[in-house]
């Protein structure tokens, strides 16, 4: 395949990463706090995905720039109880814009050259 056939692995993976959270917020509609995914649950069910199994991208960082963009906001993961043994996790949901962009891409992918 030559080099400009080939999908761009930090975008593959934004998607991938916009597909899932779109995903848990359709399967939870209506139940805010099953909409959201943690970084572990992010993670795995990206296992597989090409551009992570090759260590093309990492997800934590993938899913920095979604946040910083507007298309992913961040629930919890601020401050907790003293008596508390661990931090709360931080919880990823996509937003509007996320939605947005997502469909774009899909659109895009999806047209025949």
């Amino acid at each position: 395949m030559a080099r400009k056939d080939r999908p761009d692995p930090v975008r593959s993976t934004l998607v991938a990463i916009l597909q899932q959270l779109n995903r848990a917020e359709s399967l939870h509609e209506g139940s805010a706090g099953d909409q959201v995914l943690e970084l572990p649950e992010i993670e795995r069910v990206l296992d597989g995905f090409w551009a992570i199994e090759h260590d093309h991208v990492k997800v934590p960082l993938a899913l920095g720039l979604l946040v910083r963009n507007g298309l992913v906001e961040v629930h919890g993961g601020g401050s907790y109880p003293a008596r508390s043994p661990d931090p709360p996790r931080a919880r990823y949901q996509i937003t509007a814009e996320g939605k947005k962009f997502l469909i774009e891409a899909m659109e895009k992918s999806d047209r025949i050259a």
